[in-house]
């Protein structure tokens, strides 16, 4: 059985400005889709694969976001508030005394999901293997994407190590907003302050130890109005 991270980061700072008029009064976490907030749909799918903790940031109408989060029976909510928007590296980064010394899941909350044949989460634990990676993150073929405007981000070996594409290259996979990460990945990053994930995957990606799993099932990404009605819709016909 694969070692399943007891912790997981939900990423739920952001104030959502591309989702207006949808968060005039609440964070983009508690956005509902078909009736339930974004950030169930990431906390469901955790706990479906054996979590039971989780650190979350906030940031804009957190107060909100924490009251909407009402503790679960035999879980665990612990909050990083952000004062000011640390981006999602910076807000991992700041989190890492909350985290721990083990590998961990990063969620991005408009990341919703439909698992295949088999786990998402439990797919990316299984491929995970700390001696030789920093970071294992889920990808989406882009092919298959709804988000017209998404932007493909990796390539990816056979071997699973994934890289950016050169001029010549047309990238085939969009990073879904999930992974496993280690606490090795930040060394070198600033105490303090912004930053976005890329900046530590592309220093992994150069020391090799980057990889990918591309993901079996479906993905939406929800970051619009008009994301939360497609996806709504997608999700009426399935």
């Amino acid at each position: 059985m694969p070692t399943i991270p007891h912790t997981a980061m939900i990423l739920a700072a952001g104030k959502g400005t591309r989702m207006m008029p949808l968060t005039k009064d609440r964070p983009k976490a508690c956005v509902k889709v078909s009736g339930k907030m974004m950030v169930d749909y990431v906390i469901d799918r955790a706990v479906a694969a054996g979590i039971k903790r989780f650190v979350i940031n906030a940031h804009y109408f957190g107060e909100v976001l924490k009251r909407e989060l009402e503790p679960r029976s035999g879980m665990e909510y612990i909050f990083s508030d952000e004062d000011e928007l640390l981006e999602t590296g910076g807000g991992v980064r700041q989190a890492l005394g909350l985290l721990g010394a083990e590998p961990f899941y990063v969620l991005n909350c408009d990341s919703l999901w439909l698992d295949g044949p088999g786990d998402l989460l439990k797919r990316l634990a299984v491929t995970f293997d700390a001696a030789k990676m920093d970071g294992l993150l889920a990808l989406y073929p882009h092919y298959k994407s709804t988000d017209y405007n998404a932007r493909a981000d990796f390539m990816i070996a056979g071997d699973g190590q994934i890289k950016r594409p050169k001029s010549d290259e047309t990238p085939a996979h969009i990073f879904m907003g999930a992974s496993i990460l280690t606490p090795a990945l930040f060394r070198d990053c600033p105490d303090a302050g912004a930053f976005s994930l890329n900046r530590v995957f592309d220093s992994a990606m150069a020391e090799k130890r980057l990889y990918g799993l591309v993901h079996d099932g479906l993905w939406y990404h929800v970051s619009t109005p008009e994301d939360v009605s497609q996806t709504e819709l997608s999700l009426r016909l399935l």
